[in-house]
C-alpha cells in the first residue's frame, strides 16, 4: 500500500506558496502541466481583463526561469484590485518556485520578486478629511 501511495503522491505534485500585497491575498498552486493560468476558477486572461501589464506581472517568476509551459498556475485570489491581486500572485508564484527548487531563490532575488510590498492604506485621523488632508484655514 505504501507504494502505490507513494507513487500517486508523485503524480500528484503540487506547490503552494502565498502572495500578498495591499489588502489582496493570493494562494497560488503549481501543478506541472501545460502553462494554463486559472485564476478563481477563470482563465487568467479573461479575470485580468486581458489586460498585457496584469498579464506580464503574473508570468514574470516563470518567464525569468524559464518555465513558461511547464506548469499550471490555479489561483485563488481575494481582496483589493487587479493591481495588488496580480501582484500577490506574483509574490506567491515565486514563493511556490523557490519550494520546487532552492537554487530558483537567487534567481529570483535578485530580481526582487520575493520582496513583499509592504505599502498600504494610511488610515484616516480624525479632525482629518483623509490621512493628511486636513480641512481649509480660515484666519478669521
Amino acid at each position: 500500500m505504501n507504494i502505490i501511495s507513494s507513487n500517486i503522491q508523485n503524480f500528484n505534485m503540487t506547490y503552494s506558496g502565498t502572495g500578498r500585497r495591499k489588502t489582496s491575498i493570493a494562494r497560488v498552486r503549481l501543478i506541472p502541466g501545460s502553462g494554463k493560468l486559472t485564476i478563481n476558477g477563470l482563465s487568467g486572461e479573461s479575470y485580468l481583463q486581458f489586460s498585457p501589464n496584469y498579464l506580464r506581472i503574473c508570468w514574470a517568476p516563470l518567464t525569468l526561469l524559464g518555465l513558461n509551459k511547464e506548469y499550471d498556475i490555479s489561483v485563488k485570489a481575494e481582496g483589493g484590485g487587479l493591481t495588488g491581486q496580480a501582484d500577490a500572485i506574483r509574490l506567491g508564484l515565486a514563493r511556490a518556485l523557490c519550494t520546487i527548487n532552492p537554487d530558483n531563490r537567487s534567481t529570483l532575488k535578485s530580481q526582487g520578486l520575493l520582496s513583499r510590498d509592504s505599502r498600504i492604506k494610511e488610515r484616516k485621523k480624525y479632525g482629518l478629511r483623509k490621512a493628511r488632508k486636513a480641512p481649509q484655514y480660515s484666519k478669521r
